[in-house]
């Protein structure tokens, strides 16, 4: 009987949120380990249909570069890297296109559709949803490689709204029509201040922000954490994911947050329970 019991604690604890995100957007970058390990990659699914079932709007947007890396070794052609950023010629940015738009998208639909959800695979460069430019790092052309310029979602309203989970590859498009690869943090903050949504989170392969000390800092303000930037606590691949939470608050996103992706149900623990979490909130 216990058992029970806390069973229904769980969902009187749930309720408030659930109450207050009711009809919000929720744009979830899913990435790193979670994409690579089964069990984590299904929970992410029942989390998102989940999510939506109960009156949320998810919108998902992938990365996938380990599989994009893989795929490049089996050609024979090494990666290169500038800054984090993968130097995309014409032959890469064909592979980036294949596995991002086509395997990888094509894989987290069917994961949402076995979680009992219904889904569409999109990528950014349909409806012109990214609208990109050439990306130009230290004075260093590193090929296709886009930053967003403006963003469009009304493909992404109306797949939703027609009771779909968007999936989302971040693959954006340029004036004359070329496609360009497209940091998946840097496409998941663009849709979700296009989308207003009500939160933004990005799966990481990390406990959140740490301080000096190496403990989990569970909350932070936008000015807290430029303060943390300043003087070097955050560092290195952390900061670009930092900065995105930041400036997605600045553009009409009411909350941010960095999960640890590794966790079961993250998503659902990070949202809908009191404890602190399983990642680092960010909040104006």
């Amino acid at each position: 009987m216990q058992s029970l019991v806390e069973k229904a604690e769980v969902l009187v604890e749930a309720l408030p949120y659930m109450r207050r995100l009711l009809g919000k957007t929720v744009v979830i970058k899913f990435g790193g380990h979670a994409m690579v390990d089964a069990g984590i990659g299904a929970s992410f699914a029942v989390d998102v249909v989940l999510l939506k079932h109960i009156g949320l709007k998810p919108v998902i947007v992938h990365g996938g570069g380990p599989q994009i890396a893989s795929t490049l070794n089996r050609l024979g052609k090494e990666s290169v890297f500038v800054e984090g950023l993968r130097v995309t010629d014409d032959e890469t940015m064909d592979v980036v296109e294949m596995v991002l738009g086509g395997k990888v998208n094509r894989e987290i639909v069917e994961s949402v559709q076995r979680a009992g959800g219904r889904s569409v695979g999109l990528t950014g460069s349909d409806g012109a949803l990214l609208r990109v430019r050439k990306k130009i790092v230290d004075g260093q052309d590193i090929g296709r490689v886009g930053e967003i310029v403006s963003v469009d979602p009304r493909v992404i309203v109306s797949v939703a709204e027609s009771g779909f989970i968007p999936v989302v590859a971040p693959i954006g498009v340029d004036d004359e029509g070329l496609t360009y690869n497209v940091n998946a943090d840097e496409a998941a903050g663009g849709l979700a201040e296009a989308l207003e949504a009500e939160k933004l989170m990005l799966l990481t392969d990390v406990e959140g922000v740490l301080d000096s000390e190496g403990k989990l800092l569970s909350q932070l303000t936008v000015d807290q954490a430029q303060k943390y930037i300043d003087e070097g606590t955050i560092t290195e691949g952390m900061i670009p994911k930092v900065s995105c939470c930041m400036r997605a608050l600045k553009n009409s996103v009411s909350r941010a947050h960095i999960v640890d992706g590794r966790v079961l149900h993250a998503v659902l623990l990070e949202i809908f329970t009191d404890d602190a979490g399983v990642g680092t909130l960010f909040v104006p």
